[in-house]
């Protein structure tokens, strides 16, 4: 059903108008002038206004009408009065007559007087409720009210009764045979609907009970079946994961009252229900497995201010309770308005359904509330009056004469209150007297026992022949509590909430047992516990206010709470309350309990506060945003309805009736105040409102603005435990902690016995105060005085919370020193133990044994006791047995070993490598799931942290060494060292260093400076004199850019080799184009290669280059990729290749018999700086290879390398071979289109959440940088692509236009829409949002990159590929994020900086703007990192060393290297060989000297040969030549890693079957690329049900392997897949599998094992064909499996049809097993075959014929050539000569491409051929040939193929009957097999 949206606005207009109605109705009555001092000022306001207005005084227009009607003023009166006596005595409000007291008329309020200012005709004066007296002592004067009636039953009204409500309820309820008068009117809507509600009855009315009827609505809403009368409750079944339900309750008492309430009410139907406050925390499982929430509101506005972590709890609440909505006039007030704001702003950002419910006390202004609520006051609403309390109450006002605090009024008070109490008490009842303080309990208990002794009325008191007596005195004698001992003999208790726990429950026993008769206690007795009592008393109603720090008046809430305690509904039949005030304030209360004035707003006081929440979680971002904001709060409800107490006038709300200025007012000073604070950033030109670090962590820790300017003027970099200890006792948090003169004594004891630090300041001022109870509370020292009890825990609860926000302030600042102390005095807080005492008292081991180890000279350190044994440890603390023990904990207590590798990146940066091993046992019970750990650099001085982070150590991560990798800057002169510290986040002396030397550290030289853009002028297009070229360039441009004119001579007219360092976009393919050119016009007929790093790069050159070039140059071009490999014809042809480095690598390793890799005289590598990266070795091992070939054929080949802007081109210039011309390196400032960056950090320690974050300020920075021009977010995944996108698209949702991305007609799109496959993309771009990653569809990539380029569409959200891929320039970039989850290492790792550079690279589009934008997101820490190298280039370095092996294996096996010396020289041609020598310590180099480096190269070298040699890639000869061997060929040839080889070496055996040649296949090296992404184990391991084959039990289901294993089989099964992800993981899984599995095929025929070769053949017909390899029927298109039964049973009838023998078999009686038997069929057998299947029609035939007849069909004859013997002699060597003819169909053309459609490249026919010796062991294969069917002209295809194959003639003499298989390589079902025979005999016959 859905909720009502209720606008408050439309109500309000109809509101003013009753509100006016309403005070021209003046009854008349009893009537006295109550005024407050703020009332007070407000008349006189109110009369200033009004005269200012020409208005005249209420009074005087009184007089003035009655006057002019002729009224005598006393007639009128007296007539009034007599009126009013008569309608007291009238019935109340009737059914038929509902009560209209001039409001609107709404059907659920229930109400017999009207609340509200009753005014006399005569002067300011209230009316009384009939009935009551006033009466006039000698000490006070007291004013009586009787008991309210109750409002009359309405005839609508019925009670419902439990057996006729569905059984979800009747089941909760079963304790009820119906619901009271209330919850029976409420029970309609607050079940049968979803409408927020409003509920204001009396205390005790069973508001609980309406509020878990909600809460049965959101269960029956998320439960099945759905609930009716009549199920059988056990059949029930929710779904917990998809709600959570939050109750708020004011007080934790309440809280923990409520969870035992709805657990076992809610039980039966396993809901679980957990309070959430400051005591009772929860885990995120935890939290995951509740159903409700029990939570304070400061709790829960904690929770709900962390953007972070908690997200998705925000996000699956469907049902807010609020209890005590009242509560916003208190001062907690303004929590619930922010949580309510908050809550309603979610509901309108992210469009759910969250429910609110809001549970009150009867309060006057109920609409303003219901408004504020958003309560539709026609539905939701319902007010109940006093005559609703389930025990009616009586009330006596009594106002002891004398001014507050004389004599004469306290002993006024104490007689009152003895009168009224003993009066009670003889009575026979018992008598609760609150009191507002600790102390005043046991004073006001004894004050009243001394008056009863000195009266003899002591025995009135007396309870001791109560049969319970004794018994209770015996419990009451354990207790600590001397007062309560005491006073229990005179019938006297105490209750207050510093009394322990156990104290204060026996106490509520004895009172409830009737044992006490009168109890003094505070008002939280009236808040926490449900005890009632016939009376209460509350004696004086002057509160201590510590925020102000001075007395105020007891809250009308309290008051309320207090009485509601009076009368106990089982025994009797009301209750009685008194409430003791002095004579001024008498009248006051009287008004507040009659009339009850409106409740105001409390949000202005933390208006500062709230702003910063908002500010930090992300809400607001400027302060239009912040003024919206304020219209949710109950502040703007009252401040239109109320102007002049919000200090107003009241003429402001009618001329800007939505009070636009006055909120904007508020917000800007609370703005001002933060920025001032350094909280935030205002920025009053634009009103953006930035947050800060301090303002988050101010938020996040719920620290106040003032408090945090008290740190700002207050935090040092180094501090001592007293500095901190005495800053934090100043923070706003504890101004309420006063000090109390009878506490002067015991304080000043605690700071001599229990304070280790100084406290400065006398012992009254407050921080002493807090200061010493703080340090009294680490030391556990007992504590006297009650009321220090409670401060002490108050402050210890809060100072834990404030020092871990001071740790993140000193770790933003980077301040070691004080963070190393804040941080070791927070864990001293936590675990009530100082940092000096000895680590192990964390184990709770008995005190003396500590004290044993800390009374010794030198306590023993941790590393000291681990060196013992058990007897040296019970030796140490003399107790023999407690030496196991001892040794037990010091292996658990948490130690770091540390060691780190440094390497320089620049001279001023260094990367350092940690490795963490963690070095201790594992104890759950001790340790939990995690350790948390701070990990932080220091500087020599241990001042500055130059880089900290958080380290979660988990169990799993036991025995293995982490890596953390991270760069810090460093400053010349060096520092000798540097220190790196581990420090637990929980475990105090726990602490790790490690000093990092830099005595061998040798820094890179400072790189040489950058080439000079010369002011030359632009050269026309006309220099290139050549018609055809300058028609070509006269396309785009008629004049080089400024960098192409500069480099145009070097390129165009000379032979150089070049290299050109320029940003992207500086036009740098022209650079290729003119290098192009120069080899066609110097070398006509030669080959240019163009490499890119990148499939997404090739494409783009060829789509750009073969729409522009070929033509015009009549040249050809060709694509070399993994997933396009042309024939051999084309290449040859081809002039221009264009390719991937690996592909080039792999075509050039055999180079000698390739003519066509001769032919080359230039090789272009463009983005040459990715040398750097993880495809770098490859490019090295390509541009030192070009060079051997052209040394080897004496030409010299040109290489051209282009790049960005580089930090360190001379080394890489000098490796290219460029002498003194054509090295050109601009600056990054050098581009055609100026950019602006702006680097932002995000804090959050947590990938997703911290993206979560970067949304809004995505937006933001849109709507800032290019409100209407094309942007482009580049994000890290494809999930990331779609969360972006659905969180823009709700931000635009809350915009005037939320197409404003959309620049094209609807209509136009919806067109469009049909035609988009993937559903998040359909979403998006009906918002002008387009989403771009790898894993869409080709179809819709086309579309999106279509629709952005023509600007139909704003944004693009795109993976990073998107950088390198396609050129789209848009005018704004956002990085949102700058790491991705890396499935190797399973963490999230940095984008190499490369990749930030080319996506920044594509803001700016040259031709239309003047400047491009680029904001970067990154996680703070890293935050200075990218600012130094976003500015000043990146230098390269090379990583061939890690990936030497593959790389020196394919130059053996290519014969470049024969020995160790020729692979040392080989490396001496490399790159890495130019940086080892320009900045050796970055790869590890100590020695520096030549000897020094060659034996670290040796060494290397040395290295890679052995491991090859283990992978039986190679033999060493002699310690010095090396040989191939064929399994080095093989892997060289297919491109595979050599552990691979290994492994296929190590695992295929002659007996392996298909299923473990899967796994094996699966088990390649290659597949350890494949990424698990988060939470994708737990998809694995469904997935895997709905297989055949399961994984091996050794795998995790997260291994990458598991997950190729699952991927092939769910291709093979045709499944859709459960995860999008998953379809492109299949692609790359396939795309690896087709070179293992061709290796596999050699190997084992290398080691002649037939059937595995045979079964590795099928499998690889069913990668291309997407079948297992016994459903080759299932290739045809539209073939199900569930067809396969028809056809194989018989034809016609169910039996066979014997009876036709003599006829013909027609086709349907052809028995057909595979495609081959399909064959030899004609068109008509084909399709009647089919045509049993009834659901396959005339069309579907037409399709399965269709690939039928290109089916191929091959005739093999074999012949042996024998020479002129007829005989073979054995021994001997002979061929077998094999012809395939193909059968041709008449009437088809085939172009031999095979029908494989879910593969995803093209495939052509090729065949194997194998010869087996079936007489041999275990059937042997004897030769293997592959045999390609495109050898014709051009790579066409022929039907003829002649082949042969070696063998050697077997030894036995005789007949033999050898095999031949023909198996496909592409199809399913095709393989033959054919004999043949031959005769072998001896030589000598």
């Amino acid at each position: 059903m859905a909720q009502s949206n209720y606008n408050p606005d439309a109500e309000l207009s109809k509101n003013n108008r009753h509100d006016r109605h309403d005070n021209n109705r003046t009854p008349m009555g009893l009537s006295f002038t109550v005024q407050t001092e703020d009332e007070k000022l407000a008349a006189k306001l109110a009369r200033k206004e009004r005269r200012k207005h020409g208005g005249r005084d209420e009074e005087d227009e009184a007089a003035l009408s009655s006057a002019i009607l002729g009224f005598d003023q006393e007639d009128l009166r007296r007539a009034r009065e007599e009126q009013l006596r008569n309608n007291a005595s009238m019935p109340l409000a009737s059914s038929q007559q509902k009560t209209n007291f001039g409001g609107p008329d709404y059907p659920h309020v229930y109400q017999s007087t009207k609340g509200g200012n009753m005014l006399s005709a005569i002067g300011k004066s209230f009316a009384l409720p009939p009935g009551a007296e006033r009466i006039d002592e000698k000490d006070y004067e007291e004013i009586t009210i009787p008991i309210a009636k109750q409002a009359p039953r309405r005839d609508t009204e019925k009670v419902i009764m439990i057996e006729d409500m569905d059984t979800l309820c009747s089941t909760t309820f079963k304790a009820y045979s119906s619901l009271n008068r209330i919850q029976s009117i409420v029970y309609p809507v607050a079940y049968e609907t979803n409408e927020n509600i409003l509920m204001c009855a009396p205390t005790g009315a069973g508001k609980t009970d309406v509020s878990l009827l909600t809460i049965l609505r959101t269960l029956n809403q998320h439960c099945t079946p759905t609930p009716r009368p009549g199920i059988d409750p056990k059949e029930y079944v929710v779904a917990k994961n998809d709600f959570k339900i939050v109750f708020v309750a004011p007080m934790k008492a309440l809280a923990a009252e409520i969870v035992r309430k709805f657990s076992s009410r809610l039980k039966w139907l396993g809901i679980e229900v957990r309070e959430l406050t400051g005591d009772m925390q929860l885990t995120k499982t935890e939290i995951a497995n509740t159903q409700i929430i029990v939570t304070t509101p400061e709790k829960w506005d904690v929770v709900t201010r962390k953007s972070t972590g908690d997200v998705e709890l925000a996000q699956k609440v469907r049902l807010l309770i609020i209890d005590e909505v009242h509560l916003l006039h208190d001062e907690r007030g303004a929590v619930l308005e922010s949580i309510v704001a908050r809550t309603l702003r979610q509901v309108e950002t992210s469009q759910s359904m969250i429910r609110i419910v809001g549970l009150s006390a009867t309060l006057p202004n109920y609409v303003d509330v219901a408004s504020f609520l958003r309560v539709n006051p026609y539905q939701g609403l319902f007010f109940f009056d006093a005559g609703f309390r389930p025990v009616p109450l009586e009330q006596h006002f009594c106002g002891v004469r004398g001014k507050y605090g004389s004599s004469q009024y306290t002993r006024g008070l104490d007689q009152t209150c003895y009168d009224k109490v003993s009066d009670l008490v003889k009575q026979g009842h018992q008598v609760m007297v609150f009191v507002h303080a600790r102390k005043d309990t046991v004073k006001t208990a004894q004050t009243l026992k001394q008056k009863a002794s000195d009266e003899d009325e002591l025995i009135f008191f007396d309870t001791s022949n109560d049969p319970q007596y004794d018994l209770r005195k015996k419990d009451l004698a354990k207790s600590k509590n001397r007062e309560m001992k005491e006073l229990f003999q005179y019938g006297f208790g105490i209750h207050h909430a510093g009394m322990l726990r156990a104290d204060r429950t026996l106490t509520e026993k004895m009172f409830a047992d009737g044992l006490i008769r009168v109890l003094c206690c505070t008002a939280t007795l009236a808040w926490g516990v449900n005890l009632p009592a016939y009376a209460v008393v509350i004696k004086g109603t002057q509160v201590y206010n510590t925020q102000k720090g001075a007395f105020v008046d007891l809250s009308i809430l309290d008051v309320m709470q207090i009485f509601g305690r009076a009368g106990r509904p089982q025994y009797e039949t009301h209750g009685v309350g008194f409430i003791l005030t002095t004579q001024d304030k008498l009248n006051h209360y009287v008004a507040l309990i009659t009339q009850q004035l409106p409740i105001e707003s409390r949000f202005i006081e933390s208006m500062v506060d709230n702003l910063n929440a908002e500010l930090s979680l992300g809400t607001i971002t400027n302060v239009d945003e912040a003024v919206t904001w304020l219209s949710y709060t109950y502040l703007y409800v009252r401040m239109r309805k109320n102007p002049l107490v919000y200090g107003m006038d009241h003429s402001e709300p009618a001329e800007d009736p939505l009070l636009g200025k006055k909120r904007r007012d508020i917000i800007i000073a609370a703005a001002k105040n933060l920025h001032k604070a350094q909280m935030i950033i205002y920025d009053e030109n634009t009103g953006y409102l930035t947050p800060k670090d301090l303002g988050r962590i101010a938020s996040n820790y719920y620290v106040s603005y003032n408090s945090v300017n008290t740190y700002n003027s207050l935090m040092k970099p180094r501090m001592t435990e007293a500095d901190v200890l005495a800053m934090v006792s100043r923070s706003t948090e504890f101004a309420n902690v006063k000090s109390r003169d009878n506490e002067q004594s015991e304080l000043g004891k605690l700071l001599e016995q229990a304070c280790p630090c100084d406290v400065k300041g006398g012992l009254d001022a407050s921080p002493s105060k807090v200061n010493i109870l703080l340090q009294a509370a680490i030391t556990q020292a007992p504590l006297e005085d009650f009321a220090l009890v409670s401060d002490s825990a108050y402050v210890a609860q809060n100072a834990s919370r404030i020092i871990r926000a001071l740790f993140e302030i000193a770790l933003n600042r980077s301040w070691g020193p004080v963070a190393n102390v804040l941080l070791s005095l927070g864990k001293s807080v936590d675990k009530k133990m100082w940092s000096f005492e000895h680590p192990l008292a964390q184990f709770g081991l008995p005190r003396d044994i500590i004290t044993k180890l800390e009374a010794r000279t030198y306590p023993p350190s941790i590393e000291d006791m681990r060196e013992m044994t058990v007897n040296e440890l019970g030796e140490l603390v003399r107790f023999h047995r407690m030496g196991e023990t001892i040794s037990k904990c010091v292996d658990q207590f948490p130690v770091l070993q540390m060691d780190a590798q440094v390497a320089p990146i620049t001279r001023n940066v260094l990367r350092v490598a940690l490795t963490i091993t963690p070095d201790f046992v594992w104890n759950d019970r001790i340790h939990g799931f995690n350790e948390p750990w701070w990990i932080w650099v220091e500087d020599s001085n241990n001042t500055e942290i130059l880089h900290s982070e958080y380290f979660l150590l988990s169990r799993r991560q036991l025995g293995q060494p982490q890596v953390i990798t991270f760069t810090i800057p460093v400053i010349e002169p060096l520092p000798p060292q540097i220190f790196v510290r581990a420090i637990s986040d929980k475990w105090i002396g726990a602490e790790s260093v490690h000093a990092i030397s830099f005595k061998h550290l040798i820094l890179p030289e400072l790189y040489p400076p950058h080439t000079d853009l010369l002011d030359l002028q632009p050269l026309p297009v006309s220099a290139l004199h050549n018609e055809v070229l300058e028609e070509i360039c006269l396309k785009r441009f008629s004049h080089f850019n400024p960098v192409q004119t500069q480099i145009f001579h070097t390129l165009y007219n000379t032979s150089h080799n070049a290299l050109v360092g320029a940003p992207t976009g500086s036009g740098k393919t022209v650079a290729a184009e003119l290098a192009m050119w120069w080899a066609f016009k110097a070398q006509p007929g030669s080959k240019v290669v163009y490499i890119a790093p990148m499939k997404a790069l090739v494409r783009e050159r060829v789509t750009d280059w073969t729409a522009r070039l070929v033509g015009p140059m009549n040249k050809k071009l060709v694509e070399l990729t993994g997933d396009v490999t042309p024939d051999i014809k084309s290449i040859e042809s081809a002039d221009i290749i264009i390719t991937t480095p690996e592909k080039w690598d792999g075509i050039s390793r055999n180079w000698q018999t390739r003519p066509y890799v001769q032919k080359v005289s230039l090789v272009i590598i463009d983005e040459i700086h990715l040398l750097g990266g993880d495809r770098g070795p490859i490019l090295e091992v390509i541009v030192s290879r070009m060079n051997y070939i052209g040394a080897q054929l004496k030409k010299r080949i040109r290489l051209v390398g282009l790049s960005t802007a580089l930090a360190n081109a001379h080394d890489l210039a000098d490796w290219l071979g460029i002498q003194e011309v054509g090295l050109f390196n601009f600056r990054h400032s050098v581009r055609p289109v100026p950019l602006e960056i702006y680097i932002d950090g995000f804090p959050g320690k947590h990938y997703c959440p911290r993206m979560a974050t970067m949304n809004k300020p995505t937006y933001a920075a849109i709507k800032t940088h290019s409100p209407n021009q094309p942007v482009i977010v580049f994000v890290s995944s494809r999930r990331q692509t779609r969360l972006t996108a659905q969180d823009l698209i709700a931000y635009c949702a809350m915009e005037d236009n939320p197409r404003r991305f959309l620049h094209m007609p609807e209509d136009d799109l919806e067109i469009l829409l049909t035609k988009v496959q993937d559903s998040s993309l359909r979403l998006a771009l009906g918002f002008g949002i387009g989403l771009h990653h790898a894993g869409l569809p080709e179809g819709d990539r086309k579309l999106v990159e279509e629709l952005f380029v023509s600007t139909k569409i704003q944004i693009l959200i795109a993976t990073s590929t998107l950088a390198w891929g396609v050129n789209f320039p848009a005018h704004l970039v956002v990085i949102k994020g700058t790491e991705f989850y890396d499935a190797k290492t399973r963490t999230y790792v940095d984008f190499p900086i490369t990749d930030v550079l080319q996506m920044m690279g594509r803001a700016g589009r040259p031709q239309f703007d003047q400047e491009g934008v680029a904001r970067i997101f990154v996680h703070d820490a890293k935050k200075n990192f990218y600012k130094k190298f976003l500015h000043e280039p990146f230098p390269v370095e090379s990583s061939l060393h890690l990936h030497l092996d593959d790389h020196l294996n394919a130059e053996i096996v290519g014969g470049t290297i024969k020995s160790k010396q020729d692979a040392m020289d080989y490396l001496t041609w490399t790159y890495f060989y130019r940086r080892l020598q320009m900045n050796p310590s970055y790869y590890g180099v100590e020695d520096l000297t030549p000897l020094g480096v060659n034996t670290f190269l040796s060494d290397l070298i040395e290295k890679s040969i052995s491991n090859l040699e283990r992978s039986s890639c190679l033999e060493v000869v002699e310690d010095f030549e090396i040989e191939s061997t064929s399994l080095g060929k093989i892997c060289s040839f297919y491109y595979l890693m050599h552990p691979t080889i290994r492994h296929l070496q190590e695992h295929l055996k002659p007996d392996s079957s298909y299923e473990d040649l899967l796994m094996i296949l699966c088990g390649a090296t290659e597949y350890s690329e494949l990424p698990v992404r988060h939470n994708e184990d737990i998809v694995n391991k469904e997935l895997e049900k709905e297989l055949p084959l399961l994984i091996e039990s050794s795998m995790s289901y997260d291994s990458p392997h598991a997950k190729s294993f699952l991927m092939l089989q769910a291709y093979f099964e045709r499944m859709k897949l459960p995860v999008a992800d998953f379809i492109t993981d299949t692609v790359s899984v396939l795309d690896q599998s087709v070179r293992v599995l061709q290796a596999m095929i050699d190997i084992t025929a290398e080691k002649g094992m037939l059937q595995p070769c045979l079964s590795i053949m099928n499998i690889l017909q069913s990668v291309k064909q997407a079948r297992w390899r016994d459903e080759s029927l299932l290739t045809l298109p539209r073939m199900e499996k569930h067809m396969l039964p028809i056809l194989s049973a018989p034809p016609g009838r169910q039996g066979r049809n014997n009876n036709n023998n003599n006829k013909k078999p027609s086709a349907a009686a052809k028995v057909v097993e595979r495609l081959f038997d399909l064959t030899s069929m004609s068109e008509h057998e084909v399709k009647s075959y089919f045509s049993r299947i009834q659901s396959l029609g005339p069309v579907h035939l037409q399709d399965i014929w269709k690939v039928v007849q290109k089916l191929p069909r091959l005739d093999m004859s074999s012949s042996i050539d024998t020479g002129i013997k007829s005989f073979l002699v054995s021994d001997l060597t002979y061929k077998v000569t094999l012809e395939l003819n193909r059968v041709k169909r008449p009437g088809v053309t085939y172009d031999g491409r095979v029908h494989c459609p879910k593969f995803p490249k093209p495939q052509w026919e090729s065949w194997w051929v194998v010869l087996e010796d079936p007489e041999a062991l275990g059937n042997e294969l004897v030769a293997l040939k592959r045999v390609n069917m495109r050898t014709g002209p051009q790579g066409g295809f022929i039907n003829k193929v002649t082949t042969r194959m070696e063998f050697v003639a077997p030894k036995r003499e005789g007949r033999h009957v050898w095999k031949i298989h023909l198996y496909s390589d592409g199809y399913l079902g095709l393989d033959q097999t054919v004999d043949i025979q031959f005769d072998v005999m001896n030589a000598s016959a």
